[in-house]
């Protein structure tokens, strides 16, 4: 969705998606049926009439130089206003003949002009632009003309010198002007090479000057990484640390050893034993008189981890002088918004006494009434959004804890750069011994390749395993979803999944009746749980063997990654069946992905290439999101290159007060979160 023009600016960065050049002219007699192509043409006529529908068919005829075509368009009553005679078009589109008459139908249309303007010798800029509000392309270029002559010399944060050592980067204004009124088809892309670093630079800064601000402070928790209770841990467990486990815990001590505050991200393939590691620093936490704090993004998984925890730590205990045996298990506790009232009294007497070390639940654990007397390391599960706010709020409980931020939805690392740029990073990708690849079909619509993969639910049942079925998205309100989750687990009870235990689990449930349903999940009393994407992360029961998508293509590809990840947790064999019929070539893409790798670094890579960086980074880091002209992996070369320049620029000039011009933008890219920055 194009984002509002409200000021000059955003016009101006309001950039061509492509553009149309003239200099080399396509022609209507060159056309061959069944091949696409782009032309321009003057529309000569138009008109509309119904369909046997009763809906609206619109023609028109457009000529060049050398012959007429016929265009149609199915349901668009708005093409007949857009289409003035005389409005000067380009076109895209796979030419058919139909009833003897050459045509294209539903082409692309960019207006480019009326009759009258210059046609020949030009560059055409083709804009982002909404033919249904009857803004065109070439309205779009007369306020971007105005605009320019408006806003004329523009600063430029880089110095000519800089833009030299930078393959002779051209500056600012003349990038501005070129980008949309290119001479020549080079001209827009030098200026959008420009404009392309200047996007990654800008995010680059701030996410340098954190990183910084963040390794200058001294006000951490040297933590006591080598007692009895972390040793005593790691040798409880039935299996060794993988490499890459016992990298990054080695990796982790060293820094809650400092006094510089932690800050790492440790992101990880799905089922690499991410959470094991999380548990092992939080005890290092423990052994040295402080407490922590695991944070989900949702019950389900506050609840998930919180039984994880307990069962890891089992048996372990820590000093306690007010006890018979001058010890005690390791508190571990749940707080989620059903804790009854009774146990959160019961569990804030046992923080304020010291009796609780481990607190998880979701992140209103630091808005809530949970009250920590020695916060010493906080755990983020999945919570990709963890900025200055939340950083206030922990500083504001006596020492500063040391922060671990996981994720299981890894993201290459160049993309890494730019999401998670201001936090050092740990990557587990060895699977723990006895995980087997998932086997991974994609089901088309046949009734009976989907008929064979409920039999291979029902044989997995039959041999005591335990299976999922993810309902298919639906647009509309979680309410809406609910219900269509609910009537999908009916009719797949009564049919498909007919004489099996079937439960349901969707978001609108009460959570005790969701966590009942986990509960009989994992106790064994369901065979196929019938679920949304609430049990995308985190959900680790080591019986099931078989997930089933329903409507596959419609999910993102990390998030069908994490939902295959849900099986073969036990070892042994598992399938993944992903029914799909897909209709765009990015479905196809997804879809082709999933069977070919079980990697989920790999897939990152892949999701990158399909969906672009705007959609796969999301809104953990403000300014990304909004990326213009960049995009990844195009673009990697531009994020290290920005990350260079913007160390270069800050060793010289830490706090920008000799680059005013790149402060104010990165406080116009940042808003309210910028103050920490500069006071740091």
């Amino acid at each position: 969705m194009t984002p509002p023009i409200e000021s000059v600016l955003d016009l101006l960065q309001h950039y061509p998606r492509r553009y149309h050049d003239r200099t080399r002219k396509a022609e209507i007699a060159e056309l061959v049926q069944g091949e696409e192509a782009t032309i321009v043409a003057e529309v000569k006529r138009v008109s509309s009439r119904p369909t046997r529908q009763r809906k609206k068919m619109v023609e028109a005829v457009v000529e060049d130089d050398t012959g007429l075509l016929n265009l149609v368009f199915f349901n668009q009553p708005w093409r007949e206003r857009q289409l003035a005679v005389g409005t000067e078009v380009a076109l895209y589109g796979k030419l058919d003949v139909f009833r003897g008459k050459r045509q294209l139908a539903n082409p692309v249309v960019d207006v480019l002009g009326r009759a009258g303007e210059a046609k020949t010798g030009v560059v055409i800029p083709i804009y982002p632009q909404s033919g249904k509000a009857d803004v065109s392309t070439w309205e779009i270029q007369r306020a971007v003309a105005v605009a320019l002559d408006f806003a004329g010399a523009l600063a430029d944060p880089l110095s000519s010198e800089l833009r030299a050592e930078l393959k002779h980067l051209p500056d600012r204004t003349w990038s501005f002007r070129h980008v949309h009124q290119p001479e020549l088809a080079r001209d827009s892309r030098e200026a959008q090479r420009r404009l392309r670093f200047d996007e990654f630079l800008r995010i680059q800064l701030p996410l340098v000057l954190r990183k910084r601000a963040l390794e200058s402070e001294r006000s951490g928790i040297e933590h006591q990484v080598d007692g009895e209770l972390i040793a005593r841990f790691l040798a409880s467990l039935p299996y060794e640390l993988t490499g890459d486990q016992q990298r990054a815990l080695d990796v982790i001590r060293g820094e809650l050893a400092s006094p510089v505050p932690m800050h790492r991200l440790l992101q990880g393939e799905v089922g690499s034993g991410k959470t094991v590691v999380a548990v092992a620093a939080l005890l290092i936490a423990v052994q040295g008189g402080y407490q922590g704090a695991l944070m989900a993004p949702t019950e389900v998984l506050a609840e998930q981890l919180a039984a994880v925890a307990r069962d890891l730590l089992d048996g372990l205990s820590v000093p306690s002088q007010g006890t018979l045996l001058a010890e005690r298990p390791v508190g571990v506790a749940l707080l989620t918004n059903r804790t009854p009232a009774a146990e959160r009294r019961r569990i804030a007497a046992g923080l304020a006494a010291g009796d609780v070390d481990i607190v998880v639940g979701t992140h209103a654990l630091l808005y809530g009434d949970a009250p920590f007397t020695r916060l010493g390391l906080v755990v983020i599960d999945e919570q990709h959004r963890f900025g200055v706010e939340q950083r206030a709020v922990l500083k504001g409980k006596g020492d500063e804890p040391d922060v671990l931020v996981m994720t299981a939805t890894p993201i290459p690392r160049t993309a890494a750069m730019l999401v998670y740029g201001d936090l050092d990073q740990s990557e587990l990708r060895e699977m723990p011994k006895g995980r087997n690849p998932v086997t991974t079909s994609v089901i088309g619509p046949r009734p009976d390749e989907r008929a064979a993969a409920y039999e291979r639910l029902r044989s997995e049942v039959a041999a005591g395993h335990q299976a999922y079925v993810v309902c298919p998205l639906v647009e509309g309100s979680p309410k809406v979803e609910a219900k269509a989750a609910t009537e999908e687990a009916e009719r797949l009870a009564a049919v498909e999944l007919t004489g099996l235990r079937v439960g349901l689990l969707h978001g609108q449930m009460p959570a005790a009746e969701k966590e009942e349903a986990m509960r009989a999940f994992r106790a064994g009393d369901i065979d196929a749980l019938v679920a949304t994407t609430v049990i995308e992360v985190g959900v680790d029961v080591p019986n099931a063997t078989v997930m089933i998508v329903e409507d596959a293509d419609r999910f993102g590809l990390s998030q069908l990654h994490q939902l295959r990840g849900r099986v073969g947790r036990g070892g042994g064999e598992a399938w993944c069946f992903l029914f799909a019929d897909p209709s765009t070539p990015d479905g196809e893409a997804r879809m082709a992905a999933m069977e070919e790798s079980t990697d989920g670094f790999l897939l990152a890579e892949r999701d990158l290439e399909i969906r672009g960086s705007g959609q796969v980074l999301g809104e953990r880091q403000a300014g990304v999101g909004d990326l213009k002209l960049g995009r990844l992996p195009r673009d990697i070369p531009y994020v290290l290159k920005a990350r260079e320049v913007a160390e270069r620029i800050l060793d010289e000039d830490p706090g920008l007060t000799r680059h005013r011009e790149l402060a104010e933008e990165v406080e116009d890219l940042l808003g309210d979160s910028v103050e920490f920055l500069f006071k740091s």
